[in-house]
């Protein structure tokens, strides 16, 4: 991990908008979406719901996170999507080579136990390597284990099990049409879960 002092990542941003801004012209789009469509899927940076799902700006709300799982928070948003900007379309998408399916909720547990630094891949498994620990290091927190992390280890069966917790959901009208998809991350296709 680079030092905060060396990061690019904040300049290069600012520049980026600054040009960004010149040709902003959105002033037309409103907060609803077009299209009625909301969009669970992960935060995986190797995917661009925009590009793969044919949308523009203004179409549809992307809801992501780590897995693109239904967490309480993503059945949040898809709740507001719906009730006050008219969603009634809500895709899940999760995707092949997803990093939430090579980990458990224990080994997330255990190594955020030891540490809060990055960990790393070592023969398939994830670990935590040796590192200097100085005052400024804050320690690992066993808070990790109590929490419920939304791992898997078969892909259909996350996709069905996902749409199964919206449908149930208290507040989730039964008008809402969800469909579940998968993503290769190699190909680009979408194939739909049912």
């Amino acid at each position: 991990m680079s030092d905060k002092t060396d990061n690019q990542n904040i300049p290069s941003i600012i520049e980026a908008n600054t040009q960004y801004h010149k040709t902003f012209s959105q002033s037309e789009l409103g907060s609803q979406p077009t299209r009625g469509l909301s969009i669970l899927t992960c935060m995986d940076c190797r995917m661009d719901p925009y590009k793969f799902a044919g949308l523009q700006d203004g179409e549809a709300h992307i809801i992501r996170n780590a897995g693109g799982r239904a967490t309480e928070d993503a059945i949040r948003s898809l709740i507001v999507s719906h009730k006050f900007l008219g969603t009634t379309d809500w895709c899940v998408i999760h995707h092949t080579g997803c990093g939430m399916s090579t980990v458990t909720d224990d080994v997330i547990g255990d190594l955020l136990a030891q540490d809060l630094e990055t960990a790393v891949s070592e023969d398939g498994a994830w670990v935590n390597p040796p590192r200097e620990t100085t005052e400024n290091t804050k320690p690992g927190s066993d808070v990790a284990k109590s929490m419920k992390w939304y791992t898997f280890t078969d892909l259909e069966q996350s996709v069905l099990t996902d749409i199964q917790l919206i449908k149930d959901h208290p507040l989730v009208p039964s008008n809402i049409s969800i469909y579940g998809f998968i993503f290769d991350i190699e190909t680009g296709a979408l194939t739909p879960v049912s």
